[in-house]
C-alpha cells in the first residue's frame, strides 16, 4: 500500500526559486510515486496546461544555487539535465493529468501546502499593518500555530518548545509554541 503523503512532507520540498514558491520535479515525482521522467512527460504530452508561470525552467545558475541551499536536492549536481520547477498553478494542473488515489492523495497535500504558506504570508502582513496589540497578538498565535504545522507534528520528542519571532524596523513580536508528546 501506497504511504500517504503528509502536509508536513510537501512543505520541506517547496523551495524559492526567483521569488516564487515552487517545487522541483523530482520533488514533485517523490511525492506523486513516480519517476521525474515521467512528470515531465505529462508536461511535454500537454504543453497548452502549462503557459508561462506555470512551471519554471532552472538556469545552470539556479541550479547550481539550489543543490547549495538544500541537501536533499545534492543528487541533482551532478545531473546532466536542468530541473524544472513547478509553481502553484503548476502543481494543480499536473493534478488534472495525473489519475489514481495515491495522485488524488498528493495533490491534496500540495494544495494544503501552498494554501497554508500563503495564510501565513497574509498573517505576517496583517500583523505588520495593524497598531492594534489585541490584534497583534491573535495574529502572532495565528501565525506560530500555522509554524509550528508545517513543522509537523510527528517529531519525536517529549517536550519542545518552538519560538516564533518577527523582527520589523520598528517593533518586534514573538510567540512561543510549547508541545510534548501525548
Amino acid at each position: 500500500m501506497d504511504k500517504l503523503v503528509k502536509y508536513s512532507d510537501v512543505m520541506k520540498k517547496i523551495i524559492d526559486i526567483r521569488g516564487k514558491k515552487a517545487i522541483l520535479d523530482s520533488d514533485v515525482a517523490c511525492l506523486y510515486g513516480t519517476e521525474t521522467k515521467e512528470i515531465n512527460q505529462a508536461v511535454k504530452n500537454n504543453p497548452r496546461k502549462f503557459p508561462e508561470g506555470y512551471i519554471i525552467p532552472l538556469s545552470y545558475d539556479d541550479k547550481t544555487e539550489v543543490v547549495k541551499k538544500f541537501d536533499h536536492l545534492e543528487k541533482l549536481k551532478f545531473s546532466p539535465t536542468l530541473p524544472n520547477a513547478f509553481t502553484r498553478k503548476g502543481c494543480y494542473m499536473l493534478a488534472t493529468i495525473l489519475k489514481g488515489d495515491k495522485a488524488i492523495d498528493t495533490t491534496l497535500a500540495i494544495i494544503e501546502a501552498f494554501d497554508r504558506l500563503i495564510e501565513l504570508q497574509e498573517t505576517v502582513a496583517q500583523l505588520s499593518q495593524s497598531p492594534d496589540e489585541f490584534t497583534q497578538k491573535t495574529l502572532m498565535q495565528k501565525g506560530g500555530e500555522i509554524f509550528s504545522e508545517m513543522l509537523g507534528n510527528d517529531l519525536n520528542v517529549s517536550d519542545t518548545e518552538t519560538s516564533f519571532e518577527l523582527n520589523f524596523a520598528l517593533m518586534k513580536f514573538k510567540h512561543t509554541i510549547k508541545r510534548s508528546k501525548k
